[in-house]
C-alpha cells in the first residue's frame, strides 16, 4: 500500500483526480462527547441557552461551516463545493452527546474529510460553549461511520 499524498520522491503532493469518474459520493462521521452530569443536566429539557447562543444549534452551524472549509484547513485536501451537509446532535442511551455529520457531492473525489471535519468542529463548539460549566468535558472519538461512491463503499458496524 502506498500513501496517496506523496510523490515518487516522497514529497507532499495533492492527489490528481483528473482521470477519475464523477460519481455520487456520501460520507457520515460521528464524534462522541462525554459531559459531566452537572453539564448534561442542563440539556434535560432540550438545548441550553448560553451567552453565545443555543449550544446545539450553534454547534450545527459551526459543523456545516467547517465542512465547507475543509479544503482550506487540511493540507492537500481538494476544495469541494458540497451539495449537502447535515449535522445532527443527540444524547444517546449511554448519556453521551453524539454529533453526526453527513455530507454528499457528485464529484471525482469523496467527502469523508468534510464529514469528519464537520463532526469534529461541532464537538469543539459544544466544548467551547459548555466549558463555563466544567472543563471535565471529554471529546472521546471521531470516526468515519460510512461512505459511498468512489472505488469502494464502507460501513462501520455499530458498537
Amino acid at each position: 500500500m502506498e500513501f496517496t499524498h506523496l510523490d515518487k520522491e516522497g514529497n507532499p503532493s495533492m492527489v490528481n483526480v483528473a482521470k477519475k469518474k464523477v460519481t455520487y459520493r456520501t460520507a457520515k462521521a460521528q464524534t462522541k462527547i462525554y459531559l459531566p452530569s452537572n453539564v448534561l443536566e442542563q440539556f434535560e429539557k432540550g438545548d441550553i441557552q448560553t451567552k453565545k447562543g443555543p449550544v446545539f444549534q450553534t454547534a450545527i452551524i459551526a459543523g456545516v461551516m467547517a465542512a465547507k472549509k475543509t479544503g482550506e484547513l487540511i493540507p492537500l485536501c481538494h476544495p469541494l463545493g458540497l451539495e449537502n451537509c447535515q449535522v445532527d446532535i443527540f444524547i444517546n442511551d449511554a448519556k453521551e452527546v453524539v454529533v453526526e455529520c453527513t455530507t454528499s457531492i457528485t464529484a471525482k473525489t469523496g467527502v469523508e474529510m468534510e464529514a469528519l471535519t464537520g463532526a469534529s468542529v461541532a464537538a469543539l463548539t459544544i466544548y467551547d460553549m459548555c466549558k463555563a460549566f466544567s472543563h471535565d468535558i471529554l471529546i472521546k472519538e471521531t470516526k468515519l461511520m460510512e461512505k459511498t461512491g468512489g472505488k469502494r463503499d464502507f460501513k462501520r458496524e455499530e458498537t
